[in-house]
């Protein structure tokens, strides 16, 4: 489901337990903060054994069900009597049912410690590096409820083996649980005549992720107006010509993304993600693209090898995107793998915003709204004051990794691509 996605809601038995099922077939629907789909399965079988329900929240790696490929269940084989079953057939049955036990035992319900619960799959991470309780419990938890998550996990082990904290026995760890002062939200009071509106399951994810980002990242912001004139004379002057050659709407927003890939090739260690300790450097540059969804919601498809396309390319591939993030058509792949996010908060008439990181990338850049203003023309005959196009920059950035000089020369950088933009340039 991409790095950047640790779990997902199982929405939808697709499945009963005895039914038979062929490859590639839909087994059940799970969804993400970020896109809903299918796990097709991966073999032909008969499907013995589901592990969670409708509503469960299953963490990646994790079994969901037990399909049985061979044997009795799978209805091929002809049934045989009892009193003739062979040694052979026996010790089979016996495999196949320590195997069941097993998988059951491995994604058992989340086991708990005195008052705190961890995952299977924090667990296994544990087992498998030597981590015993006392050193477990004492791992700070960003998880809900303080939970340790697998990201937890991974920084801890990443820091481990320098540094590796001090277990802290059971008793102290419980009491210093007790005695930690408890964050509680502040209670709302609701009389007969508030509407009390649910939630949705992904404005539910949302908010998770962004508390999330804020308590992963230092969030730092930098500022920047551009003078976009040239590019609005020139789309206005294109924009027809391009819908009849090319059957696309040539927008503001390719020439942005445009603009921001080139901007990344020139500051590479903007297009990096934090594991731990480590900086991960990206290869490619894959450029997210937030789009409102219409329920009020937000959701970032991913333009892959941004900077590989020309203005044609980019504008199909903002129209595709857009368009069946609107319809609900994306596929998983289509939000994973990106390595920096633009959002145009000006869609909305927001001059400026502070956006926050879309994890784990380090950085994110925002559009305000284009604007007409008086301003200052600089010429060699003096200085004029005149009417012109311009737009704020607004680029938030992980200060961990990315300092003010880094933050501030890139969205600098993408400023000097819009206003230095080719007004004598072909579609």
């Amino acid at each position: 489901m991409g790095e950047s996605v640790a779990e997902a809601t199982l929405t939808t038995w697709l499945k009963e337990v005895g039914d038979t099922i062929e490859a590639d077939e839909a087994v059940l629907e799970i969804a993400t903060d970020k896109v809903d789909s299918e796990v097709p399965s991966e073999v032909d079988g008969v499907l013995i054994e589901k592990l969670f329900e409708v509503d469960d929240v299953v963490e990646v790696g994790q079994t969901i069900a037990i399909i049985e490929t061979e044997g009795e269940g799978s209805g091929d084989a002809t049934p045989v009597p009892a009193q003739k079953e062979t040694k052979e057939e026996e010790v089979a049955v016996a495999a196949v049912s320590k195997t069941v036990t097993a998988a059951k035992d491995a994604v058992a319900t989340p086991v708990s410690s005195g008052d705190r619960f961890y995952s299977p799959l924090v667990r296994n991470m544990a087992k498998e590096e030597g981590v015993d309780q006392a050193e477990l419990d004492a791992i700070a938890g960003t998880g809900k409820d303080g939970r340790v998550t697998k990201d937890d996990m991974v920084s801890y082990l990443s820091t481990r083996g320098t540094a590796q904290a001090k277990p802290v026995p059971q008793k102290q760890a419980s009491t210093a649980a007790k005695t930690a002062p408890a964050v509680k939200a502040a209670p709302v009071s609701v009389n007969g005549e508030d509407e009390i509106i649910e939630m949705t399951r992904m404005g539910k994810l949302i908010a998770h992720h962004m508390v999330a980002s804020v308590q992963t990242s230092a969030h730092v912001q930098s500022f920047i107006e551009a003078d976009v004139t040239n590019i609005w004379n020139w789309r206005k002057k294109h924009k027809d010509s391009f819908k009849a050659k090319e059957g696309e709407n040539l927008t503001f927003t390719p020439i942005f993304m445009e603009a921001v890939a080139k901007a990344i090739r020139d500051f590479p260690m903007i297009n990096i993600a934090v594991d731990g300790d480590r900086i991960i450097k990206r290869k490619n540059i894959n450029l997210g693209m937030a789009a409102a969804l219409p329920d009020g919601n937000l959701i970032v498809p991913v333009i892959k090898n941004a900077d590989q396309l020309n203005l044609v390319g980019m504008a199909k591939s903002v129209n595709d995107l857009a368009g069946r993030a609107r319809d609900g058509k994306l596929k998983p792949d289509d939000t994973a793998g990106g390595t920096y996010t633009v959002t145009n908060v000006g869609t909305f008439g927001s001059i400026m915003g502070t956006p926050i990181i879309n994890q784990p990338q380090v950085a994110i850049l925002a559009l305000g709204a284009i604007r007409k203003v008086p301003a200052v023309i600089e010429t060699p005959d003096g200085d004029f004051i005149g009417i012109r196009m311009k737009m704020y920059l607004s680029h938030s950035y992980d200060h961990r990794v990315v300092n003010g000089a880094l933050g501030g020369q890139f969205v600098k950088r993408v400023a000097e691509y819009l206003e230095g933009f080719d007004v004598n340039r072909e579609v």
